[in-house]
């Protein structure tokens, strides 16, 4: 058409690149060398830009060393290169971009303090930027005070977010979005809520960030129900406040709220099914999780990690092993096989599907392992009865590379322990957890260790433990000691047992029963006859075992 292209043109085309038209952005930058408009600030500006936003830095920074040689960097060329290193989380990188622009003789803007100060990984550099803001008097920038309080925000510095906020003599839906986010991180509530409040008042309308922001934090299912009239009112529909609704509904085990809205909603994302299926499951509706896990794939959408380690953990809760090994084979097919996380989450649901070899095979196929997969392993060993190797496991673990028993580890590894009867083993495992690995023993841990000498008889030792514990006689340990009691006839100390749990237990006929089968190993039949009775007096009923097992 005889139609040159100029800087604008350039700009433009370049502004349109992202990730998927990467190559075209290249393809124009060529075409910009050859052109000779590389001595164009504003085309060198728009390249900076197009390369960060497609995370190409290498590329980024090379265009900017040449407009440097060349003398035609400005302002807006310092702005993007900072900006750009604080969307790639190069905290350091645009700080010291911030002082070259200041040796270049160029003067910060409010878009520099912008992005250097959300960007900032060390307190000391926020404090520094912040007062050469204020030397410059750009104090009154509702953008660089935002940025301020973001910055103290991530520090968790609520005292400073506080006097800043109260101090903008102007503030704006993000300011409060700020405060309120701040105040719900340091688990403030009260104050979170009184905020928002007192932002209606002052005539700012909330948006979704707001909502979503009070949803996520609060445990209050009046507020939860508030905030959705108040969404239904408002018209804001947007899919991530209302993802953000589900999570919240299922958090109090309210599922049918929950499914109501997740269903009305017209075009689920990802993250919408994953909230809807982790709701089925912690709310114990396991069969209605695996049907949304299958109408997601009808739906055409690919489950990420978090979508798969939730139906394999349903899986496993199932003990559907058949269902299970499909999500396998999903994960071998779909080059999943990499992503750690479902690693773990196949060895656990194999281990308590009851298969112990799938476990194995899985462990020993994982080129990466991480804390939880040695974990996981060692848990399968003790499901199984296997101490000496999960013990044999625990001692691979503590010679790895980069690998620390964390205190879920000796819980499992303790346990084993306890079901295989290795007394020393265990002993010697609690002594490394404390004085080795420096882990306060928890009641999980001092269970573990009641039980392990319990059941092998040594019932004054454990009687030592609960006693010369600083937790004191905790339900969890009484439990273990009682059920040393049964095993070993001990009725003397069944009955001092008994007495403590049912003081903290509120008459639990399930302490009478075991304490009556205790009196009737020990040929005292009345006793034992009375102990039943009590569970008639007391108006309270043994609810009956049940076993599921799939075929």
């Amino acid at each position: 058409m005889g139609v040159k292209a100029d800087k604008y043109t350039f700009a433009t085309m370049l502004s349109l690149c992202s990730l998927e038209l990467l190559d075209y952005g290249r393809h124009v930058h060529s075409v910009v060398i050859k052109s000779g408009f590389l001595g164009w600030t504003s085309v060198v500006n728009s390249l900076i830009t197009m390369y960060f936003k497609c995370g190409c830095v290498v590329d980024a920074c090379e265009v900017f060393e040449e407009a440097e040689e060349g003398g035609t960097c400005d302002y807006v060329t310092y702005n993007a290169m900072i900006d750009g290193f604080a969307s790639e989380e190069r905290s350091e990188d645009a700080f010291l971009m911030f002082r070259d622009m200041q040796k270049g003789c160029f003067g910060p803007t409010e878009v520099t303090f912008v992005s250097v100060m959300s960007s900032c990984s060390c307190l000391r550099a926020g404090c520094q930027a912040q007062a050469q803001a204020i030397k410059m008097g750009l104090i009154g920038c509702v953008a660089v005070s935002n940025a301020m309080l973001t910055m103290y925000s991530g520090f968790g510095e609520v005292y400073e977010v506080r006097d800043i906020f109260e101090r903008m003599g102007e503030r704006d839906v993000v300011s409060w979005n700020i405060m309120v986010s701040t105040l719900l991180q340091e688990n403030l509530e009260e104050e979170a809520i009184l905020s928002y409040l007192k932002m209606r008042r002052e005539g700012i309308e909330p948006d979704e960030y707001t909502y979503g922001s009070l949803l996520v934090a609060t445990d209050s299912l009046q507020v939860v129900e508030m905030i959705h009239s108040l969404l239904c009112k408002s018209g804001l529909g947007k899919i991530e406040v209302l993802n953000v609704l589900v999570s919240a509904y299922c958090r109090h085990r309210k599922m049918n709220c929950a499914f109501q809205i997740f269903s009305a909603v017209p075009y689920k994302n990802l993250i919408s099914w994953n909230s809807i299926i982790s709701g089925f499951l912690m709310n114990g509706r396991p069969l209605q999780g695996l049907e949304q896990f299958s109408a997601l794939l009808r739906a055409q959408i690919k489950p990420n990690a978090y979508s798969l380690s939730l139906v394999l953990s349903i899986c496993s809760g199932m003990s559907a092993m058949s269902h299970g090994k499909q999500i396998h084979c999903y994960i071998l097919r779909h080059a999943f096989s990499s992503e750690v996380s479902l690693g773990n989450a196949l060895v656990t649901m194999y281990a308590k599907c009851g298969s112990l070899d799938g476990a194995l095979r899985v462990f020993g196929a994982m080129v990466e392992r991480d804390t939880i997969s040695w974990n996981a392993i060692i848990s399968a060993y003790a499901q199984h009865g296997r101490g000496k190797e999960a013990v044999s496991c625990f001692e691979a673990m503590q010679t790895t590379p980069g690998i620390r028993p964390d205190q879920a580890t000796f819980t499992s590894v303790l346990s084993a322990c306890s079901h295989a009867g290795l007394v020393d083993d265990g002993a010697c495992i609690f002594y490394t957890m404390v004085k080795v690995y420096g882990i306060l023993p928890s009641v999980d841990h001092f269970s573990c260790l009641v039980d392990l000498l319990g059941r092998n008889g040594y019932l004054d030792e454990a009687e030592t433990v609960i006693k010369d514990g600083y937790l004191g006689a905790h339900s969890n340990m009484c439990w273990s000691m009682f059920s040393a009691c049964a095993a070993h006839g001990n009725l003397k100390l069944g009955r001092a047992v008994a007495r403590l749990l049912l003081e903290r237990e509120n008459d639990n006929p399930s302490v009478y029963v075991l304490l009556s089968n205790i009196c009737a190993a020990a040929g005292q039949w009345e006793e034992a006859a009375n102990v039943r009775d009590m569970i008639s007096d007391f108006g309270t009923t043994k609810q009956p075992g049940c076993s599921w097992i799939r075929t």
